[in-house]
């Protein structure tokens, strides 16, 4: 039953939120931040229902508000990617002119471009030269032209599918 959860119905972006008052956190891969209901678990096992207004990208170091002046805090688990590291920025342009005609989600770094860990684009990126290394990091991808800054919600149900799915 839900009824009993703490309820969390409004994020708030990092510098917004009195962060280190949180009372927990909750940690999730890339693909597991992409939510509008569902019931969750923190990282101490606290269960809570996160019940947002529309699909939305959870980002590291945004504040989950539980309605009754206590927060979680959001953060991003480190797992498998790529990064492809680049010599100058004109090849930096090239990696992500190719891994953006795949329409694949990347995260733009400093000197690199980062992707989940995928074979087939690690050894693409190789053969245009860039130096591939697989390490484990978190993941933080732009957000593309048309989410309004809150990544992915085109193939994000009302309610999650599987064992945490409110119901």
């Amino acid at each position: 039953m839900t009824g009993d959860l703490p309820r969390a119905s409004r994020v708030a972006a990092p510098g917004q939120w009195p962060a280190g008052d949180a009372v927990a956190t909750l940690t999730l891969a890339y693909v597991d931040r992409h939510l509008r209901r569902r019931r969750l678990s923190t990282d101490d096992g606290t269960r809570l229902l996160l019940d947002l207004p529309r699909p939305r990208l959870l980002h590291d170091g945004e504040g989950l508000d539980l309605g009754d002046g206590r927060w979680v805090g959001v953060r991003a688990a480190a797992e498998p990617v790529v990064e492809a590291r680049a010599r100058d920025p004109r090849e930096l342009a090239r990696l992500a002119w190719h891994v953006g005609n795949r329409h694949t989600a990347c995260q733009i770094l400093d000197t690199a471009i980062r992707v989940l860990d995928d074979p087939v684009l690690a050894d693409m990126l190789a053969g245009l030269g860039a130096e591939v290394v697989r390490t484990e990091a978190p993941f933080a991808p732009e957000p593309g032209a048309y989410s309004s800054g809150h990544g992915r919600t085109h193939d994000v149900d009302t309610l999650a599918d599987g064992p945490e799915a409110a119901p």
